[in-house]
């Protein structure tokens, strides 16, 4: 019988729903097009990261004469069968639904057939003098390996000579320079959009004069962008990842995306003058990179999109002259994207001028690029206080952007302490050091997102502030290890990894499972973005089968089978994919009804349990716990936006008699908008 699901079809599965939203004619039309531009962006990081390591270990193999693994060969032939799947999918839904619905909108997105001759006049100046100077082409009769840029478009050309002789050419579509889309002279109240490629279409007789252009196709390639960071021989951590983020662009193909359209032998030459093997090759339709759907032109048109919702402010956290002030008085916890995220660089800019701060220090995952919390650390240095700063520059595609903000503040001043060669600091944490009659004290941040204002407008996380000295002091703990202070740390409230966090949350279900053979009530809810580790669902497997109760929600990755007679019959697993990403992590222990509720920045994944310096901390104010519990209420109600996970991974969308139709994140919004009226 089979206990697990296999990662990658699980991500797979999860990246469906996120198509689902797309299929879903319920959702506004311009964020269906959104939605199909998060689902390639993220099947683009599948094969640069996941499906590249794969391909990885089988070419070492190879290279090392030994027998490629069977194993990963099955699996990225289920791979490749599930993605061509859902490309079909993905291609019908743009083409034959979106398209069609945006026209009756009065928004036309057209190719160079469809185009008038005010439009063909318009278009051959734009091609001009905007796309032409940053054309490059390629000849395939060149000597030299033809290198196709990662993530890419290019438009392969075969053309015919008057001797009937075929010439094979590569031609770059740039995108970055010229834009995807242009918007053209068009009728008053209609939107006439064309995209790149289809403008070097209509002028590309201009690159190859007094040939015949018999075939056109676009072709997009993906390149591995793991970093093998053993690989590597430097001084410093900053110098591997340097060398190594070269490499990353030019890293092995890992997935050869072209028009379904283009022949059986054009497709062959190409191939094999670009290098790329049978197995990389994935079909699509005559666009690719709809990532970029993220900037196309949008219509001033309310109907199709998300009614906006304003940011809200902390009901009472506005009112206190001082964050300090208010932290003294009682914990605050707040709602990302709901609420202000304002609040907490207002809270670290504060202390970075305020005269009785003498420290901060903060661990960086991922930052803004024009990081408001960066500068006041700058600031604070200026200022003559001791900051120290861990800057995680292994954070996967964010490297370059923390290096700049790391050069920056150490050449401020700033103590910046980089990655550990085989741990991840994931933690978001900050501990500010204030004098107060003539005593240290400390005040804490704890977050499940990032140090990042600008994702918080669209990821859902949770932040606590606090001066619990138990809290603040297991903080302190943290960070006397990130220093290189205590290299064996304990701590009483804090679940911190890779050192307590696996075995107290082992202890809390166990505690579950006691209290249930005790004929007591055993119960547990369980919130996070991936549930990967096999001896975490074990464990859960375990709880199941003596009649603990357990409610997973699980944004993505879930390798947990529910609902298995004899395994895992009392586990529920729902899904929710909406609006906002949902990314904070809940673990609640009903504890024979007095609950223990913790947040975290881990999931469980083995990487964050054992490879990670994570964070746990237990919520202890009774307001807080209200409204985190307010909120896991709803998303187990919700019945607009809840899949269900099951056995053959097939996202039903949760079936409910109840009149009242509740959808989590909306109604989470109002429950925290009536709190300020």
């Amino acid at each position: 019988m089979q206990k697990y699901f296999d990662r990658e079809l699980s991500w797979l599965s999860f990246n469906y729903r996120v198509l689902q939203e797309a299929i879903n004619p319920e959702v506004p039309l311009i964020e269906r097009l959104r939605f199909l531009a998060i689902y390639s962006s993220n099947l683009d990081e599948f094969y640069r990261v996941r499906v590249a390591s794969y391909m990885h270990i089988l070419k070492l193999q190879k290279a090392e004469g030994l027998e490629q693994d069977a194993g990963i060969k099955k699996l990225l032939k289920k791979i490749k069968k599930t993605v061509n799947k859902q490309q079909t999918e993905f291609g019908r839904i743009f083409n034959k639904e979106l398209i069609p619905l945006l026209e009756k909108e009065n928004v036309f997105l057209i190719d160079q057939d469809q185009i008038d001759k005010e439009q063909h006049q318009f278009l051959e100046k734009y091609f001009d003098k905007k796309v032409k100077p940053h054309i490059e082409i390629r000849d395939l009769k060149e000597k030299k390996k033809t290198f196709l840029k990662n993530k890419g478009l290019y438009l392969t050309i075969e053309i015919t000579n008057n001797e009937a002789e075929k010439s094979y050419y590569l031609v770059n579509i740039p995108t970055s320079k010229a834009g995807r889309f242009t918007v053209l002279p068009s009728q008053k109240g209609e939107e006439v959009i064309i995209q790149l490629s289809d403008v070097m279409r209509l002028f590309i007789h201009k690159l190859f004069p007094e040939t015949e252009i018999s075939q056109c196709y676009a072709v997009k390639l993906t390149r591995d962008a793991e970093l093998y960071l053993e690989e590597e021989i430097a001084e410093t951590i900053e110098e591997r990842i340097s060398t190594s983020l070269h490499k990353r662009k030019i890293g092995d193909p890992s997935r050869f995306l072209y028009d379904e359209k283009m022949p059986k032998e054009m497709l062959k030459i190409f191939r094999k003058k670009l290098g790329v093997k049978k197995d990389e090759l994935i079909p699509g339709g005559r666009y690719h990179n709809f990532n970029d759907f993220f900037g196309f032109p949008v219509p001033d048109n309310d109907k199709l999109f998300y009614e906006p919702l304003d940011t809200l402010n902390h009901p009472t956290l506005k009112d206190y002259p001082s964050y300090f002030d208010a932290i003294t008085e009682k914990d605050f916890m707040l709602h990302f994207p709901y609420q202000n995220y304002n609040h907490v660089l207002e809270f670290i800019e504060e202390a970075a001028v305020d005269e009785k701060v003498e420290e901060i220090n903060i661990t960086l995952y991922r930052v803004a690029e024009e990081s408001r919390v960066c500068k006041a650390l700058i600031g604070a240095v200026k200022k003559g206080k001791k900051i120290t700063v861990f800057n995680e520059v292994k954070a996967r595609f964010d490297e370059e952007l923390n290096m700049h903000w790391g050069d920056k503040m150490k050449a401020a001043g700033v103590n910046v302490l980089y990655s550990f060669d085989e741990l991840k600091v994931h933690s978001k944490i900050c501990l500010v050091k204030r004098r107060e009659d003539k005593k240290l004290v400390n005040y804490a941040y704890f977050g499940t997102g990032n140090f990042n204002e600008a994702t918080a407008t669209i990821y859902c996380d949770h932040a606590l502030l606090t001066k619990n000295k138990a809290l603040t002091k297991d903080l302190e703990g943290v960070f006397n290890f990130l220093i290189g202070k205590n290299k064996s740390p304990e701590f009483k409230q804090l679940l911190v990894a890779p050192f307590s966090m696996r075995t107290q949350f082992e202890a809390l279900i166990d505690n579950e499972i006691k209290l249930v053979q005790e004929g007591k009530i055993g119960k547990m809810t369980l919130k996070m973005n991936s549930l990967e580790d096999r001896q975490m669902i074990k464990k859960l497997y375990e709880a199941s089968n003596a009649g603990v109760k357990i409610t997973i929600i699980v944004r993505g990755i879930c390798c947990l089978i529910p609902g298995v007679e004899e395994m895992s019959k009392n586990i529920k697993v729902i899904s929710i994919i909406d609006r906002y990403l949902e990314h904070g992590r809940i673990y609640i222990f009903n504890n024979d009804g007095d609950e223990k509720l913790y947040l975290a920045s881990a999931d469980w994944m083995k990487r964050n349990l054992s490879h990670r310096v994570e964070v746990g901390f237990p919520i202890l104010d009774k307001n807080a716990k209200k409204e985190i519990k307010k909120l896991i209420k709803l998303q187990l109600k919700d019945n607009v936006k809840t899949r269900r996970l099951n056995m053959t991974q097939s996202n039903p969308y949760k079936k409910s008699i109840a009149k009242k139709k509740v959808r989590a994140q909306f109604d989470f919004y109002r429950y925290l908008e009536e709190k300020i009226k």
